[in-house]
């Protein structure tokens, strides 16, 4: 488990938007030491943003009620790969033509498998 780290600000731009801990956990209908806990099992991804250094999680990684299908796999494949919590979320969501559109937006889409397929090539 990593530290929570100040993020670099091209990554920060590549996110379009941030939930605070209390708003992802009211998405999820949970509470907030429940997202505590899914941050340190590595299934979300959390940064310290801002002046107050407040920690956030991207909020496209909070579907309806839910942690987005397939995104906790990517991050394992991901960290397996020696990516940190910043280069996954740089890869999450910077754009694949390929693909098409960022791995985040296909794993919204129930595109999880391609986007798995993908991560598991960046380790060959």
């Amino acid at each position: 488990m990593t530290g929570y780290s100040s993020i670099d600000p091209k990554i920060d731009a590549l996110v379009p938007s941030w939930l605070t801990l209390p708003d992802a956990a009211e998405r999820l209908d949970v509470e907030v030491t429940r997202v505590r806990q899914l941050i340190k099992e590595g299934q979300l991804i959390a940064v310290r943003r801002g002046e107050n250094r407040v920690l956030m999680v991207p909020a496209d990684f909070i579907g309806t009620g839910k942690v987005v299908k397939g995104l906790a796999g990517t991050l394992t494949l991901l960290r397996d790969d020696g990516f940190t919590d910043e280069e996954a979320l740089e890869w999450l969501f910077t754009a694949d033509p390929t693909l098409p559109g960022t791995p985040v937006q296909a794993l919204r889409e129930n595109r999880g498998t391609e986007v798995k397929r993908r991560a598991q090539a960046l380790a060959v």
